[in-house]
């Protein structure tokens, strides 16, 4: 079918408006979070790494026992119906899966099912970006959350706990606490600088394998910055000479603050600006393929 510019969203097959997208309220993603998401930047009608979104997204539907509900190549014909009509435009695309309606409400998982398939986009704010690009904000919070964070679901509570708790401060992020190690944030991958080597926590259960921490890491590598993946002590987050948060639609947001106190200088890090500048080529060199 052809794609207007006025639908924003896909649902089960369909290309429609998003105030016309409807799911039963017996939907397990309803009920019970039943359900995982991606969330996929697209530069100039070009999504950002899509091959690396979907296999997280699959590795994440097979640890919630379901299977792939659409080959690589559709969910690429779908995605890209969808940002076609926004034309040069940055959009942020959010898709989701869940294991879709039953008959009644029942903690078991149904042995058969059909499952609701939903993607909608919006535009990115460049101004929101600009601001990220100066500097934020953060604090240290105990990681309330589960203990299966490399699964990408839909069940957010936690990090929307936390998350608010920032904001209540007037920050802009949170970092997480888990055993006297710091994770990540509530919606982002964190990162430290340390005497111009960068460190990253390694993939584990307690974290989302990142697609922009994945390109970072790459990124300063092949900028011949010293790169490490290893665990980051309480201690060592206080002493970082620089901080960093990346997730896919705020990119490499530097902590200028962190629990009111000064990180290093104060300032936006040099290593920071290194690996930042090959992050907005990398995107421009997206733009014009």
């Amino acid at each position: 079918m052809s794609v207007s510019s006025s639908h924003n969203a896909y649902l089960n097959g369909e290309f429609l408006p998003l105030a016309k997208a409807k799911v039963s309220v017996l939907d397990r993603g309803f009920l019970f979070a039943d359900g995982v998401y991606e969330v996929i930047p697209a530069y100039a009608g070009k999504l950002f790494r899509l091959q690396q979104h979907l296999d997280r997204l699959n590795s994440s539907l097979t640890a919630i026992s379901m299977k792939p509900v659409m080959s690589d190549r559709q969910w690429a014909d779908v995605l890209n119906k969808l940002i076609e009509p926004r034309g040069q435009s940055d959009q942020s695309v959010y898709l989701q899966v869940t294991r879709g309606a039953g008959k009644n409400r029942d903690h078991q998982l149904p042995s058969e099912y059909q499952a609701t398939t939903f993607a909608m986009c919006q535009a990115i704010a460049a101004d929101s970006l600009d601001k990220i690009s100066r500097g934020i904000s953060a604090i240290t919070l105990d990681d309330i959350r589960w203990d299966w964070c490399h699964i990408k679901s839909v069940a957010l509570l936690g990090n929307i706990l936390l998350k608010q708790q920032a904001c209540d401060q007037d920050c802009t992020e949170a970092i997480l606490l888990r055993d006297g190690y710091a994770t990540e944030g509530t919606a982002s991958n964190l990162f430290i600088v340390k005497n111009n080597q960068v460190i990253t926590p390694p993939k584990n259960h307690n974290l989302l394998p990142g697609v922009t921490r994945d390109l970072v890491l790459e990124l300063a590598i092949k900028a011949g910055i010293s790169a490490t993946e290893r665990e980051i002590s309480e201690q060592e987050l206080f002493d970082a000479d620089e901080i960093w948060l990346t997730s896919s639609t705020k990119q490499i947001m530097p902590v200028v603050e962190l629990n009111r106190q000064a990180v290093g200088n104060g300032q936006l890090g040099d290593v920071w600006r290194q690996v930042s500048t090959a992050y907005s080529q990398f995107k421009d060199s997206l733009r014009t393929q």
